[in-house]
């Protein structure tokens, strides 16, 4: 056996050759916020909260309470807002880039049914290559800006046999397959000047504007297509295979996508009530004999599909609101 002598050292023991391989280079430093008070910058992994929020609130007057997150095809729920500001995210110190198509990659503040909100028109996923941490940044922005309600929105498959392609679904409650292997938005040291340790999961979705959206819903007619149910993330960006989507439905998933968990997670250990919904833009194939195929394109045309009604829900859903405490 020949191994080269700059890569690897060779050692004859008892007649068998053992290789011993170069070190392991160290492990990244851990995130570690610096600066007193309000939190500011990540020193090791480069992330910024409190100079991107500052930047921000010295480009526009507007002083948003509410958060909303579009997803996939629903980049419109952005067009409702009212005198507005724009800002592409290249053009947003420290801030991400999005990458995927129907994500159109910047923030809009305005006021929605009289109530000042900045809008996400693209968000970051895992698949894109950005750090778990990264792609969470912009709820820790969101936070120091006065933010007090996401409203996150994805576009999903539909993994519970009683739904149809064009439901809204509800989020009721959520599964963290991803955070199983630890790969979770708030592993690493703890900023108690977003929140404690260990933050409950229990109400991840504030259920009392979960009660308002099926009112405002029943009021709308949108009763005929309006679901509740559990929302699964998975990594991506390959969509599930059958046997993938037959153990989420046994599981107790009703849709599953790639997205607004993570979100929620940081969302809520900021101490922000969240409320989500999923378009469910496709029916998981569940069946071998099946010849139907997931894509990306139907989800977007899905998408434009609903979105005047899923428009029409958010924005009552927001002046229902009762700002500063509900």
């Amino acid at each position: 056996m020949k191994c080269s002598k700059s890569n690897v050292a060779v050692q004859q023991i008892t007649g068998q050759h053992f290789i011993a391989l170069p070190p392991l280079p160290p492990p990244p430093p851990q995130c570690s916020p610096a600066g007193e008070g309000q939190p500011q910058i990540c020193s090791s992994c480069g992330m910024s909260f409190g100079p991107t929020a500052d930047w921000l609130l010295s480009h526009t007057k507007v002083r948003p309470l509410v958060g909303i997150v579009c997803g996939s095809g629903l980049g419109g729920l952005a067009e409702m807002l009212k005198e507005t500001d724009v800002f592409k995210y290249k053009d947003i110190p420290n801030f991400p880039q999005s990458t995927v198509h129907g994500h159109a990659g910047q923030l809009v503040f305005g006021t929605l049914k009289g109530k000042p909100c900045v809008c996400m028109q693209g968000r970051f996923h895992l698949y894109e290559g950005y750090p778990i941490q990264k792609i969470t940044l912009p709820m820790r922005v969101f936070k120091l800006l006065g933010v007090e309600t996401m409203i996150l929105t994805n576009a999903a498959g539909g993994l519970n046999q009683d739904f149809k392609v064009g439901d809204i679904m509800i989020i009721k409650d959520h599964i963290n397959l991803p955070g199983f292997s630890g790969n979770n938005p708030l592993v690493g040291p703890n900023d108690e000047r977003f929140g404690v340790r260990f933050p409950c999961m229990s109400d991840a979705y504030d259920r009392k504007l979960v009660q308002v959206a099926h009112e405002v819903g029943a009021e709308l007619g949108f009763s005929a297509f309006l679901r509740e149910g559990v929302y699964c993330v998975l990594g991506g960006p390959s969509f599930e295979t059958i046997a993938e989507c037959r153990m989420l439905n046994k599981l107790g998933a009703d849709a599953v996508g790639m997205s607004t968990v993570h979100e929620t997670l940081v969302a809520r250990h900021c101490g922000m009530r969240c409320f989500a919904m999923s378009l469910i833009t496709n029916m998981v194939v569940m069946d071998y004999d099946s010849q139907a195929k997931a894509n990306h394109e139907e989800v977007l045309e899905t998408g434009r599909m609903r979105a005047v009604q899923l428009e029409k829900l958010v924005s009552t859903l927001v002046s229902r609101l009762e700002l500063n405490g509900l």
